[in-house]
């Protein structure tokens, strides 16, 4: 009786890991998400401004589309490892500070 007891009370501990294990990672995406929209609105912005030339606000939207390629190839199986998360979240840090460098030089919109 005790181990039956125990066979149970361990299935239904081990269950909702291995369900969890199993589920896409969706989360990391909602986060790329939200820091590529931001990206795009910091973009927009220093369009506006007259920070950004518009050389510089089309070659920047080229780098956010880039990234959003590198998302959705990312996510086409379904879920994102921690290495393709990885790799995107170290390209929207580089875009990030293209972003930057571009808002801030000497240059602006006639």
């Amino acid at each position: 009786m005790k181990l039956k007891t125990v066979a149970v009370a361990t299935l239904f501990a081990v269950l909702p890991v291995m369900a969890f294990a199993q589920s896409p990672d969706t989360t990391s995406t909602k986060r790329i998400d939200k820091r590529q929209e931001h990206q795009e609105k910091r973009i927009d912005k220093g369009a506006q401004s007259g920070q950004l030339t518009d050389k510089e606000a089309k070659r920047l939207e080229k780098g956010q589309k880039r990234v959003q390629k590198m998302e959705d190839k990312a996510m086409a199986d379904g879920k994102m490892t921690k290495k393709e998360r990885a790799r995107i979240e170290h390209a929207q840090d580089q875009q990030s500070k293209k972003i930057h460098r571009e808002r801030h030089d000497k240059q602006t919109a006639k």
